[in-house]
């Protein structure tokens, strides 16, 4: 009993660490976005723009830019091979629109490019979806059952550890896509010395809610990793 306490308690502890660490890395993101809002680019380019001529630079005429509702809610498609641009960023013209609609845009050139980590990526994600499913009732049924039946729980560690994988093949995928379109945006001049570091740190703050939820999945993992070794060990 004892045991399963100090268990509980590390695990409340792991938990309120990194929801206090993904707070603060939400909020600046947010901050950052909304102060880098505010400043225009020289050329007066919309995100769209900024998406549209990045993939005719690059060679991809088989790629559409649309608008999609929402804040931060950007994201690229593969399987319809669309760049969604939220409403601020499709239209707006400021360096954290462009940044934003490089950095999609740059996930459409791995595509093209048949970028590696996101090919393993994207195989994975059906793996993903299936686990993600499925991960809560297994750990609670583990959790419940860990002293008769500690092997429910080696399953849903099992299928966490998928997600986990995820998560960090995720991470340079990101940093790839950001790596290309600071790239892009300073050689076709989109940026320059006054902007390029404001579009950088933007990205840069993008980047660590995944670092931040890829650690924060890793130390989950490992806490039921422990909690069913000292059940399999009893």
């Amino acid at each position: 009993m004892e045991t399963m306490f100090l268990h509980n308690g590390a695990y409340w502890i792991i938990f309120i660490v990194f929801m206090i660490l993904s707070w603060i890395v939400s909020a600046r993101l947010k901050s950052k976005f909304r102060a880098y809002s505010k400043v225009p680019i020289a050329s007066g380019m919309t995100g769209r723009d900024v998406a549209e001529k990045m993939l005719r630079d690059s060679g991809v005429t088989d790629v559409t830019v649309q608008s999609v509702a929402g804040e931060l809610t950007d994201h690229y498609n593969p399987l319809k091979k669309t760049i969604n641009l939220s409403r601020d960023v499709y239209s707006g013209t400021s360096v954290a629109a462009a940044a934003v609609a490089a950095h999609e845009t740059g996930h459409a050139l791995q595509h093209a490019h048949a970028y590696a980590w996101l090919g393993m990526r994207s195989k994975l994600a059906p793996v993903v979806s299936f686990a993600s499913n499925w991960i809560q009732w297994v750990l609670i049924a583990g959790l419940v059952l860990l002293n008769s039946r500690p092997e429910i729980l080696l399953i849903g560690i099992v299928l966490f550890a998928i997600t986990t994988l995820f998560s960090f093949i995720t991470l340079p995928v990101e940093i790839n896509a950001s790596k290309r379109a600071l790239a892009w945006l300073a050689d076709a001049g989109i940026t320059y010395s006054g902007t390029h570091d404001k579009a950088q740190d933007a990205l840069k703050w993008a980047a660590y809610t995944y670092v931040i939820a890829a650690l924060g999945s890793l130390a989950t993992l490992i806490y039921y990793i422990m909690l069913f070794m000292g059940a399999r060990d009893r």
